[in-house]
């Protein structure tokens, strides 16, 4: 009896791991989680992509790390789910249950007979980690193929079919939002999206949206929201430090149904680590190593002036 209950003891310290290594695989992570979210309109389901000839005539000047207020009550990311993560952890767990159930004198026994030993432990545990490379590699497979550039269309509308950026429709669109907007300037409207860069993720890491209201969609706002409720459910923070961006550069343009929209591409690395508010733990991301991204971030707002809104995010 106390081999079955040290066995168990130790199967329970292994799930614990293996439920860990899911948390990390599918963390969330700055603002946005590391996903696409939101609307570009009719080109909402074509991949953004950089002109195909020469860049923006105006790209911002690298701007080095800026501080962001710590949040007063810190907490980490949520572990995620994901249906493949609650069918493993439903099989693992079924199979601890079947296995405690006969170490106890119900049923045949273990494998062997005469409970968990050694052998079960070990085969569980390869079991619960080819599980997790399994969820991890199809992640990481569907991400690729998604933004791999092989000409992906995720919709059937004919403005999002087949569409690809040049310099012609980057000018053009340009030429449109000054027609109706005279003062538009490409320099100040990529320092104001630097500007938004940093104060929304800023709101992100404090989990309080009040001060960004006016940078976001109601969409946006919706989706940004949710996650933070999420993550002050599991009393996480998902902390982010030393900001710096390095570019962020215009790389598409166009109005449609009364509304401009400018897709820019912003290029950044920063720290970005998730941490347990009980332990100040950090359960995934690094402290010490930076992490490098590109994503395109879309504004929009009323032909011929207003506030522009954050509309989207997109992995590139």
């Amino acid at each position: 009896m106390k081999r079955n209950m040290a066995s168990c003891a130790c199967l329970l310290l292994v799930l614990s791991l293996l439920a860990g290594f899911f948390a990390a695989a599918e963390a969330e992570a700055r603002a946005g989680s590391s996903r696409s979210i939101g609307s570009r309109g009719s080109r909402s389901y074509s991949r953004p992509v950089a002109p195909s000839t020469s860049p923006s005539p105006y790209q911002a000047a690298p701007q080095q790390a800026r501080p962001v207020t710590p949040p007063p009550y810190q907490q980490p990311q949520p572990a995620g789910g994901g249906f493949l993560r609650s069918m493993a952890g439903g099989l693992l767990g079924g199979m601890l249950g079947g296995m405690l159930f006969r170490s106890l004198g119900f049923g045949g026994g273990g494998f062997g007979g005469g409970g968990i030993g050694l052998f079960e432990i070990i085969l569980l545990a390869g079991i619960g980690y080819m599980i997790y490379r399994m969820v991890k590699s199809r992640r990481q497979a569907a991400e690729h193929s998604a933004y791999s550039g092989q000409s992906q269309v995720y919709d059937v509308t004919p403005q999002a079919a087949g569409y690809t950026s040049t310099r012609d429709d980057l000018d053009q669109g340009l030429a449109h939002i000054r027609q109706m907007d005279a003062g538009f300037s490409e320099e100040r409207f990529c320092d104001q999206v630097m500007d938004d860069f940093f104060k929304i993720q800023g709101a992100w890491m404090n989990r309080d949206l009040a001060p960004i209201g006016g940078l976001l969609t109601e969409e946006i706002r919706r989706i940004f929201q949710e996650d933070i409720d999420r993550l002050l459910r599991e009393k996480r923070v998902n902390r982010l430090e030393n900001i710096a961006v390095r570019n962020v550069e215009i790389v598409e343009a166009w109005q449609e149904n009364g509304q401009d929209f400018v897709t820019t591409l912003i290029y950044a690395n920063l720290l970005d680590y998730t941490t347990d508010d009980a332990t100040g733990q950090v359960v995934s991301g690094s402290k010490t190593d930076p992490v490098k991204f590109e994503e395109y971030w879309t504004f929009t707002r009323p032909v011929g002036g207003g506030s522009w809104k954050l509309a989207a995010i997109d992995q590139k």
